[in-house]
């Protein structure tokens, strides 16, 4: 059920402290930490603390909560220090999403070319 954690979801386990994360942030409703196969010099995942399994169904199940997922991507973008910084939502398989839950990668540090991939 949307919203609901998932017990094979990795995110949902980071979010419980059964997986171990470098987290950089914390609310209510969100948590960002660091991403283990970093893509750029900061490379920082937000995500909401109840499952939803792609970004279209956090933005249809839970808008406010995207609209949170959001703003602490600038918090965190804040923390770092970041003069420019680009965040991806990659929804589906094809996009290149490998894990089942919500999230937003927060990537800066370097130039980032476009188009990307």
């Amino acid at each position: 059920m949307a919203g609901e954690p998932q017990d094979d979801c990795l995110f949902c386990k980071i979010v419980d402290g059964s997986v171990p994360a470098t987290i950089v942030r914390e609310t209510e409703t969100t948590v960002a930490f660091r991403d283990i196969n970093p893509q750029a010099p900061t490379h920082v995942l937000v995500i909401p603390k109840a499952h939803h399994k792609d970004a279209a169904a956090l933005a249809a199940e839970a808008p406010g909560v995207a609209a949170d997922v959001l703003r602490e991507t600038q918090a965190v973008a804040d923390e770092e220090k970041l003069e420019s910084y680009r965040i991806v939502f990659n929804t589906g398989g094809g996009a290149g999403q490998t894990v089942w839950h919500a999230h937003a990668h927060v990537l800066g540090g370097r130039g980032l070319a476009w188009p990307p991939g």
